[in-house]
């Protein structure tokens, strides 16, 4: 299998190259992500497809159905925080410490994640993670994981589902099981990427786009899921493959959980409506039973 240097876009934001000149980068390869098919790397044909979903064998060991929320700025001590453990931020909505009502609300097991401009001109948004700064929370090697949402319309929106290993000194293993670019409404990415942390790693990525009927994933509900295995990382739409790609020998220890609405990935947001909503109905993670 191929291996292309593309980056995850939330990884350049982290990283600042998305910043001031790098817009321009980040724009193009956006662009090029959301319109080239070669950038598609290990999909599944028709003839190649494998067996839908099976989760017979395997126990569920986190289940988040949002009856309720339980989040704070950085923990310690709630299911959830609404920061990077790293503190780093992203994109152009500033992620925010929760308020009563903003940017999460939930409703009749619902999760609501806002994205509004405020008076002051700022965009802000909401992200959550199942770790906090000290590592305290869940997180989980192998296994299977998945989000049951929404999309939010109109361009300049940029909701993700992902995963992160990120406690080796050598490298750090991020899962993007779904990115989502609210201009191309036809399309979401998949990644897989190892970030090196020092010489002795090789920079790897695999890219995915997967091409969807036009404006589904706003309209409905969808699952987006992946299998980490020793060997392979399989991924899935409403319990099908997508596509899959080798488990990288830099996979060496436990995910934590990662959702968000994000605003830009380098494309305008002058026309993004205000607010935005992504809706979430559960986050579930499964682990093979005797593992």
């Amino acid at each position: 299998m191929q291996r292309p240097t593309l980056p995850s876009m939330k990884s350049l934001w982290a990283g600042g190259q998305c910043h001031g000149k790098g817009r321009q980068f980040c724009a193009a390869w956006a662009t090029v992500a959301a319109t080239a098919t070669l950038l598609v790397v290990g999909g599944i044909s028709r003839a190649e497809r494998h067996p839908d979903l099976d989760l017979s064998g395997y126990e569920l060991v986190f289940d988040e159905n949002f009856d309720s929320l339980d989040v704070s700025g950085r923990g310690p001590g709630t299911r959830w925080i609404a920061h990077t453990p790293w503190n780093g931020d992203f994109g152009d909505a500033l992620f925010v410490d929760p308020t009563p009502d903003f940017p999460f609300s939930v409703d009749d097991g619902i999760l609501r994640i806002e994205a509004r401009k405020g008076d002051d001109d700022t965009w802000r948004s909401g992200l959550l993670s199942s770790t906090d700064p000290s590592g305290q929370g869940f997180q989980m090697q192998y296994g299977y994981f998945e989000m049951r949402a929404k999309m939010p319309p109109g361009p300049g929106v940029w909701p993700a589902f992902w995963l992160i290993y990120n406690r080796s000194p050598e490298s750090s293993l991020e899962i993007d099981v779904v990115e989502y670019y609210g201009h191309a409404p036809d399309i979401y990415h998949s990644v897989v990427k190892v970030w090196p942390k020092n010489d002795t790693v090789e920079e790897q990525t695999y890219a995915f786009m997967h091409q969807v009927p036009w404006g589904t994933l706003v309209d409905e509900y969808h699952d987006y899921g992946v299998s980490v295995k020793p060997d392979e990382i399989i991924f899935y739409l409403d319990g099908h493959e997508t596509a899959r790609a080798p488990t990288p020998v830099e996979h060496l220890g436990p995910l934590f959980i990662l959702l968000d609405l994000a605003l830009g990935s380098g494309f305008p947001i002058d026309h993004t409506k205000n607010p935005s909503y992504m809706y979430v109905d559960h986050v579930r993670a499964y682990r093979r039973q005797g593992e």
